[in-house]
């Protein structure tokens, strides 16, 4: 109890980081609430519209995710621009990541015509199959504002001022559900679109959460002191810093997803019931993924801040408190997926067809045991992998990610499915063992202590050299 006491109100300790990750938990919750919930009215409209929301969903944002893990960087500049005390540098780096998002925005409208094609590869039957394309082409439209909201958040939770964050995911959340159940079913007037509503709901919420966010910054006293207005326009030498470490960053972000979209597309060719309850599986999941993605967030700041300040040994005792914190959490859901499954996968076959989801239902069960497994080693994955990027050490994890998923997930899952004609269990399996070799890459890469010297800002005049920039 003692231990804990200190631990609690010392520099690092777990006060100062729930103070920052309690809204981004919140606000990532949030995030999964609305996926959850999404997916769940799709469930209830029909088995291939639930099957489809998958592939597709995470597809789009697989390919968003080299434009949001670029962008989104941003946040590990501010950090380490308020550690350093260079407050009228966070405006321009915030404006460079919305470049980034712009950029990102195009290349997702580009591909809107490629859908059919795309889809056509993959080999899933043909109800399915026109549904992923329906809600690709609708969500690859509505991409930019939805990246560039990324980008704008760093302002507020590389500075820790993270309740904003929060609030207005909440409301870009409830934007997202009442109009989920306007327009997929139909209600309140609205005409029934299945999961064409679903996708135009995401992305409403997105153009909402970039508005929101961009009036929130663009303040006067938030252009006095941090040139949130000023300093729009773009600057070279910091677009490239932002594209030097932040790249990585959203290449690593990007191959994480292929590795799992390849995944869950090899799982679909063993037919729409294995297809739905990895699905049903997967999201569930996030309920418990995605907070963690608030505390990884908020490990990332207090990395960056500290070492801004050049005090390496307060950021690596803010990582061991944050990783305390999300253990324990991670561990408790984990039991939960194991020891009360229906409260998770009731409410997916609640309104369904009872014969068509009794397979589907008795699948998802035995996979959340999966689940479980690798939850608490994701803990580690997210915890460690977070802190090496705010310190600036985005290439190693992106190095390690592009090794790990090519021959721990993909490969195998490929041989498993297609060459040997295995069941659904052994790609999970494989997915399982893919996020445990990664917790130790990224672990023992922290224990390695090299991200300590790293910095991804321009040091003030005078203040402590940097033996060593990434």
């Amino acid at each position: 109890m003692q231990y804990f006491r200190k631990r609690w109100k010392s520099e690092g300790g777990y006060r100062e980081f729930l103070v920052i990750a309690v809204p981004l938990i919140l606000s990532t919750g949030a995030w999964a609430v609305q996926h959850f919930v999404d997916r769940m009215f799709l469930s209830w409209y029909s088995a291939e519209a639930i099957a489809a929301s998958l592939p597709a969903g995470i597809l789009n944002f697989c390919i968003m995710s080299l434009f949001i893990g670029t962008a989104s960087y941003v946040s590990t500049f501010v950090a380490q621009y308020y550690g350093a005390g260079s407050l009228h540098r966070i405006g321009p780096a915030v404006w460079q990541g919305v470049y980034v998002s712009i950029f990102g925005g195009i290349v997702l409208i580009c591909l809107i015509p490629f859908a059919w094609p795309i889809f056509s590869l993959i080999a899933h039957d043909p109800l399915t199959q026109r549904y992923e394309v329906e809600y690709f082409r609708i969500l690859c439209l509505g991409a930019g504002p939805a990246i560039a909201a990324t980008a704008l958040s760093g302002f507020f939770s590389g500075r820790g001022r993270t309740w904003p964050v929060m609030w207005v995911n909440a409301l870009a959340t409830a934007v997202n559900l009442i109009l989920d159940y306007a327009l997929i079913f139909g209600n309140w007037g609205f005409p029934e679109m299945g999961i064409k509503g679903a996708g135009i709901a995401t992305v409403f919420s997105g153009i909402f959460s970039f508005l929101a966010f961009l009036a929130l910054i663009c303040t006067a006293d938030h252009n006095r002191t941090y040139q949130t207005i000023k300093g729009w326009k773009p600057e070279k030498e910091m677009l490239l810093r932002l594209l030097r470490f932040g790249f990585p960053s959203g290449v690593q972000f990007f191959l994480d997803m292929a590795g799992i979209t390849m995944f869950i597309l090899l799982v679909g060719r063993l037919g729409t019931v294995s297809l739905a309850a990895t699905n049903i599986a997967l999201n569930i999941s996030t309920l418990a993924f995605m907070p963690m993605i608030g505390s990884g967030i908020a490990i990332s700041v207090l990395v960056g801040q500290h070492l801004g300040r050049n005090r390496p040994d307060l950021a690596q005792n803010s990582v061991y408190s944050g990783f305390h914190m999300a253990f324990t959490y991670m561990t408790i859901i984990a039991a939960a997926y194991v020891l009360i499954p229906d409260i998770f996968v009731l409410p997916f076959v609640a309104k369904a067809d009872p014969e068509r989801f009794a397979e589907i239902y008795r699948i998802a069960v035995i996979l959340l045991r999966f689940v479980a497994l690798y939850s608490i080693f994701d803990t580690m994955n997210l915890i460690f992998s977070s802190a090496i990027k705010g310190a600036g050490d985005t290439r190693y994890v992106m190095f390690m990610v592009v090794i790990t998923s090519t021959l721990v997930l993909v490969i195998p899952t490929y041989l498993a499915v297609v060459v040997l004609g295995y069941g659904l269990m052994v790609p999970w399996v494989t997915f399982s063992a893919y996020i445990i070799v990664l917790s130790f890459m990224f672990f023992f890469r922290f224990l390695g202590g090299k991200w300590k010297s790293m910095r991804v800002i321009e040091m003030p005049v005078g203040a402590e050299s940097i033996a060593h920039r990434a």
